[in-house]
Parts: structure tokens; C-alpha cells; sequence
């Protein structure tokens, strides 16, 4: 959903930059891969939300590297966890109460904060 959205973020991947297809991309296993390791990062994050230090090196590592290495826009991580948080909405209907969207509302801005300081950190823009 976040490329169909956002089609631009498409860009900064070599592997999918071309596809249209949704279900093309839906399929490809770069971007699998890379959800994966997204996912990965959030429920580090998650899971260490009482470790401030774990939080912010997790999202430093994360910033840095879409900062120095991708060259990626820091909106992009605002973009994306928006995106997230309609996906979790939409699947937890039922479940998803006030408190839960407020939770993760905090969560989007807590990535955003670390990340983009992280990007700060790094002299963004090059």
C-alpha cells in the first residue's frame, strides 16, 4: 500500500523502482525481505519501549543508514508509518480502540523523532 500511495518511495528501490503491478510487487521477494526487516525494526522498538537507549539506538541504526547509505527523504518514515498505522487499523477493526490508535500514534512519532535526529546526527541533508 505504501508504494501504491506514495508511488515516489518507489525510487530509492533498484529492484522494484519499474513495477506497476501491485500484485507484481505484492510478489517480489526484495520487498518481502525488506518488510520483513522493517517489521523487525517496529517490534524492536516495541518490545524495548521501556529501554530508551535500546529505542533510540535501534531507530539511530535505521536513520543513519536510510540517511548516508539510501539517501532517503526522512518524510518517507512519516509517510510509511501512516500507512502502517491505516493497515493496523483496518486489520484490528474491531479491536482497534481509541487507546490503541493513540498508542500508535505516539509509536509513528516516536520513529519519526529518533530517525530524523538520526539524520541530523548525520549531516542530512548531503
Amino acid at each position: 500500500r505504501f508504494f501504491v500511495n506514495f508511488p515516489s518511495a518507489k525510487q530509492y528501490f533498484s529492484q522494484f523502482k519499474h513495477m506497476e503491478d501491485p500484485l507484481e510487487m505484492e510478489r517480489s521477494l526484495q520487498l518481502r525481505k525488506h518488510a520483513r526487516r522493517v517489521m523487525g525494526a517496529i517490534n524492536t522498538v516495541v518490545e524495548n519501549l521501556n529501554d530508551s537507549e535500546k529505542v533510540s539506538s535501534v531507530l539511530a541504526l535505521v536513520g543513519k543508514a536510510h540517511a548516508l547509505k539510501h539517501k532517503v527523504e526522512p518524510i518517507y518514515f512519516k509517510k510509511l508509518t501512516g500507512v502502517l498505522l491505516e493497515v493496523i487499523a483496518e486489520a484490528c477493526a474491531n479491536d482497534f480502540t481509541p487507546e490503541a490508535h493513540g498508542a500508535w500514534t505516539k509509536m509513528r512519532s516516536l520513529i519519526y523523532t529518533h530517525v530524523t535526529a538520526a539524520y541530523k546526527e548525520a549531516g542530512w541533508p548531503q
